[in-house]
């Protein structure tokens, strides 16, 4: 294995000397670099350790031109505040953003055959590949990738090449994986390695990216009243890397449950989470824990409307959460939804089927709003009056004689019913 890997010998995770460490060892590999770009996750993967971690590399290299683009995919520019609390410490002048509809361009396709074979027929079309302009540009002597390994309903287990194809890449390889993933089935990629959408993105690298000079810096992180710990690091390119990595996270952020679960309360963070877009997050992490004909609650209070993108936001309310079957029937006769597949994914993911009922107390959206898309609705003021987020621990509750079970953030997670998440295997 080419590169460096580094797991916590204890729960509290790694030391930032130690990370420091790692990071300045991958560099000096690379000998003398005039300028680099980092391509870190946004604010939605607060988590991460990406800001610190983006620091360091900047006081690393104190005499190189240091650029800074997100990795937005199709989530909205950071916030000047954002970045000065998510990358305290680097200078706010060195980021770029990302448009993932005109910054991208072409960079190759991947056949229709090869898509065939790994969705097991789902899917019969060939995927472009299209990467932000600036990692094409050859002045950068190094790209480095940072982000977080974790559960994650579209791809299975996020990052590594995610972080180029998606968080950096353009309209159609958005569409088309995030609805490769949608009618593989995400109960059976989430928190697993090699899924049909990361076989996708495996050939994408080995096909047309290996000119890109790319480095991969992976963390697995958990969370708790301390604060974040960084549990695994790896540095470079190596795909092994990625899979050490995702069997760190597998260790430390999937919940398995004896029994399915009845009632599921789960917050979301209005720092990070603005929309049902990012916010659906607390049905896909708990749907594979969710009793059948259970509740979950979403406490949303910074949740404002339904997609990040206000064209994406539109087609949402159009069709709404209606069902996997409906939303197959609605891409093939409305073209709207059909040139959106990302869109029609997530309406795909949001839904419950039926299976379990979804009530959302989102803060600053209608009864009417959350409604007309296919949630149950409760008012934020009584949510956060029934359910004290801020005193509830989580996992098991007992809240007025009701048994509960709580998640404070789904981001960092996976939450699954043993004998299903097996059964999906």
């Amino acid at each position: 294995m080419n590169g460096l890997f580094l797991e916590a010998e204890a729960s509290g995770g790694l030391r930032d000397t130690q990370i420091r460490e790692v990071l300045e060892q991958s560099l000096s590999a690379y000998g003398k670099l005039k300028k680099i770009l980092i391509l870190p996750p946004d604010i939605t993967r607060m988590n991460s350790y990406a800001g610190p971690i983006s620091r360091m590399l900047c006081e690393l290299l104190p005499d190189v031109r240091v650029d800074i683009m997100p990795a937005l995919g199709t989530h909205v520019p950071m916030t000047a505040a954002e970045i000065a609390n998510m990358y305290a410490g680097v200078p706010s002048e060195r980021f770029i953003d990302h448009n993932w509809r005109t910054d991208v361009e072409k960079i190759g396709e991947v056949p229709a055959e090869f898509v065939n074979e790994v969705s097991e027929g789902h899917m019969n079309t060939p995927v472009a590949v299209e990467v932000n302009r600036l990692l094409l540009d050859k002045s950068y002597d190094l790209i480095i990738s940072v982000g977080q390994v974790v559960p994650h309903e579209v791809v299975g287990m996020s990052n590594y090449n995610k972080n180029i194809f998606v968080g950096c890449g353009g309209s159609e390889m958005i569409n088309s994986s995030h609805y490769l993933g949608a009618l593989y089935g995400m109960e059976r990629m989430m928190g697993r390695d090699h899924s049909p959408v990361h076989k996708v993105f495996d050939y994408a690298e080995a096909h047309f990216a290996m000119d890109i000079p790319l480095m991969y810096v992976l963390t697995v992180t958990t969370s708790d009243a301390g604060g974040v710990h960084v549990q695994s690091i790896a540095s470079g390119r190596d795909r092994e890397l990625f899979s050490k990595s995702i069997a760190v996270s597998q260790k430390h952020n999937l919940t398995f449950l004896d029994k399915p679960l009845k009632k599921a309360v789960v917050y979301l963070d209005p720092k990070e989470f603005r929309t049902t877009w990012l916010g659906n997050k607390a049905i896909y992490r708990t749907r594979m824990a969710m009793a059948d004909g259970g509740e979950l609650l979403v406490i949303a209070p910074g949740v404002h409307r339904c997609g990040e993108d206000l064209q994406n936001d539109a087609i949402i309310k159009k069709y709404g959460y209606v069902g996997r079957d409906n939303v197959l029937q609605m891409v093939m006769g409305n073209k709207d939804l059909a040139d959106n597949l990302s869109v029609a994914a997530h309406l795909i993911h949001g839904s419950s089927d039926g299976r379990f009922h979804i009530t959302y107390a989102a803060g600053q959206m209608s009864q009417e709003e959350i409604e007309s898309v296919g949630f149950g609705y409760m008012p934020i003021e009584e949510a956060l009056s029934r359910y004290d987020v801020h005193s509830l621990k989580n996992g098991f509750n007992t809240v007025n004689n009701e048994e509960i079970f709580f998640v404070s953030n789904p981001a960092i997670g996976l939450w699954a019913y043993k004998e299903r998440f097996f059964a999906n295997a």
